[in-house]
């Protein structure tokens, strides 16, 4: 492998595991939202499940460090890529929805600046 096909694969890898903690903390939140609905249609007291509930939220705590961690490492491979003079990089389109608003432009490839 060439060094852009290197630096393209451990990109690759950074996204996908940025997808998979998000997509587990979407699935955790599903969870906590199932237990307060079943709770609810039982006619359960507010105090029945709160223990396992609050483990999940736990959980969703435990993923978002999980997040912010992996959103560290990111930045810190984007700084090691400029640090050792390797430039702009791109690795395509992305799945995320264009960010605009009244000063942005549409965003459509990841670079490090």
């Amino acid at each position: 492998m060439d060094k852009a096909e290197v630096i393209a694969s451990v990109a690759g890898d950074l996204n996908s595991t940025e997808q998979a903690i998000d997509a587990a903390i979407a699935k955790a939140t599903t969870l906590v939202q199932a237990m307060i609905g079943a709770r609810t249609a039982l006619s359960l007291s507010p105090v029945a499940g709160a223990e396992a509930q609050a483990k999940a939220m736990e959980a969703i705590a435990a993923l978002s460090a999980a997040r912010s961690a992996v959103v560290a490492s990111h930045e810190e491979l984007a700084k090691d890529h400029r640090r050792l003079g390797w430039g702009t990089y791109a690795i395509g389109i992305l799945d995320k929805p264009a960010e605009t608003g009244p000063e942005q432009k549409p965003v459509g490839r990841l670079r490090a600046v």
